[in-house]
């Protein structure tokens, strides 16, 4: 089998590692369960690729990205419940319904994007969603809350700003940052107070808590925190890498060093170019 640039082929190669007896044991043996973290990984390794500015690495990323969608697709075609074309279909269809005036009749497309049309009709498929999830099974009660379309599976920072964001479409919401910060002030105080009291229960809760404000005072200042995150991470990673290189033109290891000398070597990389 040869590779392509047609997406027949992808779809032919995951069949045949799916096939039984002849295929991988590895994809057979997996489910969608085992493969959910392998696609958040692919997810992430895209938006790395992104940040890096690496254009190559980022064809291949979107590559891996694309293989968990067949992978995904594949073992629902084994069920019988849908295939990759249907995959297709689904998001074509939502694209040009929610693109009336791109994609819509000549009335449509002079209008232009209505104020709160995409709301509108993203309210309309998830009627439609659960309209159609209670034929497929019937009896089956699906929670119709207002935050209940936030995906569990987003990453925690993710879904608190999702959460948040979707609460201040109908008013639910600080006018300001500033009163945020006194909130943030009140949390930490909270969480030092679980923490003198030795409650670790109350402790995790308190610092969730934090974590919750903090996101909601990035909203405010129009930072992304999952962003934000990240850029602090790398900043991390090159300062330690910093102290690691310059330990090693000493002649000295991490586990050698004492925190004093390392204290000193990060404060170094604070102003090293």
């Amino acid at each position: 089998m040869k590779p392509s640039r047609d997406i027949t082929r992808l779809l032919e190669i995951m069949t045949a590692l799916r096939t039984p007896v002849t295929g991988c044991p590895w994809d057979l043996e997996q489910d969608f369960k085992s493969i959910a973290p392998y696609t958040l990984e692919e997810a992430f390794e895209v938006i790395d690729a992104i940040e890096r500015d690496d254009i190559d690495d980022l064809r291949e990323e979107l590559g891996d990205l694309l293989l968990q969608v067949v992978f995904h697709a594949r073992m629902a075609e084994e069920m019988q419940a849908f295939d990759f074309g249907d995959v297709v279909q689904a998001i074509t269809h939502k694209m040009i319904r929610r693109h009336p005036h791109v994609f819509g009749d000549e009335s449509a497309r002079g209008a232009g994007m209505a104020k709160g049309m995409w709301d509108k009709i993203k309210a309309e498929e998830k009627a439609e969603r659960r309209e159609r999830r209670a034929t497929v099974n019937p009896g089956t009660v699906e929670s119709t809350g207002f935050l209940d379309d936030i995906p569990h599976g987003f990453p925690a920072l993710m879904r608190a700003l999702k959460l948040q964001q979707k609460a201040a479409k109908v008013g639910f919401d600080w006018s300001e940052a500033a009163p945020i910060l006194d909130k943030i002030e009140e949390e930490i105080g909270e969480l030092k107070q679980a923490i003198a009291n030795g409650d670790q229960e109350n402790t995790e809760e308190e610092y969730g808590d934090l974590l919750f404000a903090m996101v909601n005072l990035g909203r405010h200042l129009k930072l992304e925190p999952e962003s934000a995150l990240r850029g602090t991470n790398e900043k991390f990673r090159s300062r330690f890498h910093y102290i690691e290189r310059k330990l090693s033109e000493q002649k000295q290891t991490l586990d050698a060093a004492t925190l004093d000398e390392m204290e000193a070597l990060w404060q170094e990389a604070k102003t090293a170019k």
